[in-house]
């Protein structure tokens, strides 16, 4: 039986990679977008996965959303919380709205996108949620108060959530990635990429095919006593515990 999995931010870069790691594995893929309409549709025209757009800060617009791809593809069985936006600055210098946009769509997302589905998962007895995080939401970093907040948030939310839905089939793991190489990465300036690319100790930047190959396996069957976990993807940049 194929799975309906639902990818937030799933056009592009690390999203899109998983989109097309589940896809490949034999599920069948909605994604989300917010904004490009045009790479949304070029996405969708290439992959064959169903494209949805709404934001997953907005509540309403989540509920309503994840109806519609019930609707079209199926019941969600696969979650992947992976939309998030960044607004950087030094905090003594950041205004309310940067900090909130960020929390609004990295961590408030978690409830918005999570809870419209998780009770058809408890119902069915089967479910499995992955959170993207972030190595900045595990370290810090400087000029990312609000985002490192957000992502920290991500893995604490994904410990409870996995505490209450373990005895219901339902899985809840986080991945935070280090830097991968996406057009966000991309648009670094070449001295500041050559210093991020130094502290790496493989030497390289990540790559989204990487971050979609775990989450394929968080998915899996192979997986299914995995849950709770934190899984650091970082090239050795930061060994966490846990």
């Amino acid at each position: 039986m194929s799975r309906i999995a639902l990818v937030t931010g799933g056009t592009r870069g690390i999203g899109a990679a998983i989109a097309r790691s589940l896809k490949a594995c034999g599920c069948s893929v909605a994604v989300t977008y917010a904004g490009n309409a045009e790479k949304a549709e070029a996405f969708r025209d290439e992959t064959g996965i169903a494209v949805f757009r709404w934001d997953v800060a907005d509540p309403k617009a989540c509920a309503e959303g994840v109806r519609r791809v019930e609707a079209e593809v199926g019941p969600v069985d696969v979650l992947v919380n992976n939309a998030g936006i960044t607004r950087d600055g030094w905090f003594h210098r950041m205004d309310y709205e940067a900090w909130s946009a960020v929390l609004r769509t990295n961590l408030d997302s978690m409830f918005t996108m999570t809870r419209p589905v998780i009770d058809g998962m408890r119902e069915r007895g089967y479910g499995r949620i992955v959170n993207i995080s972030s190595i900045n939401g595990q370290k810090g970093q400087i000029g990312q108060a609000n985002y490192s907040a957000a992502k920290a948030g991500v893995i604490g939310f994904t410990k409870a959530l996995a505490l209450e839905n373990a005895r219901k089939g339902i899985t809840v793991n986080c991945i935070c990635p280090g830097y991968v190489d996406t057009d966000m990465v991309a648009a670094v300036p070449e001295k500041v990429l050559e210093g991020i690319i130094a502290a790496v100790p493989v030497n390289r930047l990540g790559k989204a095919e990487e971050i979609g190959a775990l989450v394929a396996y968080l998915v899996s069957d192979a997986a299914a006593y995995m849950t709770g976990a934190v899984l650091s993807i970082n090239g050795g940049q930061y060994m966490a515990n846990g």
